[in-house]
């Protein structure tokens, strides 16, 4: 499935009909179902139950999500200058943990192109938006990322994850300063016409369908305070109520109230379907063959050599090509299996923080690592922004946050003297970065 994703955009027999979701559902279903039948055969229905439950109620808020802020529009030109959109990026990454990083993209990531139309270069702009406002901004709130709001659901306290704003405040704080690096040299590269058309074209900035501000904090609420389908739940105490979908009925009841109410912003936003169809399809051929990769981590996991360190590589490895929340959840309970003090949850304390950076953060690391980066990618690419491929976007990850993650480790996970190297190795990091785009007059990626 991930090679699938990886290879047929970019082979000439099946680039052009990968533009169609309907060939990317064929081929996910080509994919999922057999490895379903399989898992049925073998006696595993609890897990394919549990598969298309995740699925659908990850869909269902994505779609409402995508729906809602759909009809919220930021009108106006402003001029698109490196400072204006650093701001774009940090107002969504604050943004995230508190609507979710869905909403937050949903609603940012088409001012921000009105806001760059002008500008030739804006590939560089879209990644760090994914890498910031898709992902990295979710982490201080359980609202902001799934598994962060699993780990809620397991006895986390909701205030828990505001312990990590230092994390937060220095990922975010680092790749806005690396943004701005960048955004710098390629404004430097921008036509003189284009700049001046941008600086001629300005226009007010107005929200438009702000009702819909209402439904979103309706859909943040219910998210924080409705219960879903709990099949865990079922089979220990065979409560029917378990099985009760009351979130996305109400979720279901905001979408239709959006789609009620008027239409303006959706309007302007050149709104449409396109975005979540490919995630929907893609993600179906995910969630079914990932089954039996989580059931053999699960079996392989004791045997793995888990520490503060590993448990952030493990989860984020496989938080990146894999769904976080499942991910999230195998290690979580793994730590819990472990004890320790002092603990949150059940969970050692140490370990926990772990897991939960490596799950959000490491989502950035691929188009499939969080539901939003595909919908981020799809809209740019409606707007004839020519996107990185998924080895593309892979190597600007590499390159921009595996160096960024690793002083991360350093600095917040083992600490001592590791976190001086770490320092000093960022302080380098920075000074190349400094160096290519102010005297190379040329970009890392």
């Amino acid at each position: 499935m991930l090679s699938i994703i990886a290879i047929f955009p970019l082979w000439k027999k099946t680039a052009h009909r990968w533009e169609k979701n309907s060939f990317k559902l064929l081929l996910a279903l080509l994919l999922g179902i057999p490895v379903a039948v399989w898992m049925l055969i073998i006696g595993q229905t609890e897990s394919v139950i549990h598969a298309l439950v995740e699925y659908g109620q990850f869909i269902i808020l994505l779609t409402t999500l995508f729906v809602i802020s759909g009809n919220v529009f930021l009108q106006g030109d402003i001029e698109a200058t490196p400072i204006t959109n650093v701001k774009f990026l940090a107002v969504g990454g604050i943004l995230a943990s508190f609507i979710g990083t869905t909403g937050a993209a949903m609603i940012l990531i088409r001012p921000l192109l009105n806001t760059n139309k002008e500008r030739k270069y804006v590939v560089h702009t879209v990644i760090f938006f994914i890498f910031i406002v898709a992902n990295c901004g979710g982490l201080l709130t359980p609202l902001g990322d799934p598994p962060l709001f699993l780990g809620m659901l397991r006895g986390v306290p909701f205030s828990w994850t505001f312990s990590l704003w230092s994390e937060w405040l220095f990922v975010v704080g680092v790749l806005l300063l690396l943004y701005f690096l960048m955004d710098n040299y390629y404004y430097s590269l921008e036509p003189t016409s284009n700049i001046v058309k941008d600086q001629t074209h300005i226009l007010p900035i107005k929200l438009v369908g702000k009702r819909n501000l209402l439904l979103l904090l309706g859909v943040v609420l219910s998210v924080a305070f409705l219960p879903s389908i709990d099949l865990t739940a079922y089979h220990h105490s065979h409560n029917l109520s378990a099985l009760l979908p009351v979130r996305e009925i109400i979720m279901g009841i905001l979408i239709f109230l959006s789609l009620r109410g008027p239409q303006v912003a959706r309007q302007q936003n050149e709104f449409n379907y396109h975005a979540i169809q490919e995630v929907a399809a893609l993600f179906i051929g995910i969630f079914l063959t990932m089954i039996p990769a989580l059931m053999y981590l699960r079996q392989v996991a004791p045997t793995l050599p888990l520490n503060e360190v590993t448990f952030f590589i493990f989860t984020g490895g496989l938080s990146s090509v894999l769904d976080n929340a499942p991910t999230y959840l195998t290690f979580f309970e793994m730590a819990q299996a472990m004890g320790g003090n002092p603990s949150v949850a059940g969970v050692y304390e140490p370990y926990l923080i772990s897991i939960s950076l490596g799950a959000v953060f490491c989502g950035a690391m691929t188009y499939i690592g969080n539901g939003p980066n595909f919908m981020v990618k799809a809209i740019a690419e409606e707007r004839k922004i020519a996107m990185p491929s998924f080895i593309g976007y892979l190597k600007w990850s590499v390159t921009i946050l595996v160096p960024l993650f690793s002083v991360l480790v350093m600095i917040f996970i083992v600490g001592g003297w590791w976190a001086v190297v770490g320092s000093s190795i960022l302080a380098l990091y920075v000074l190349f970065f400094l160096y290519l785009n102010y005297f190379k007059k040329t970009a890392l990626v």
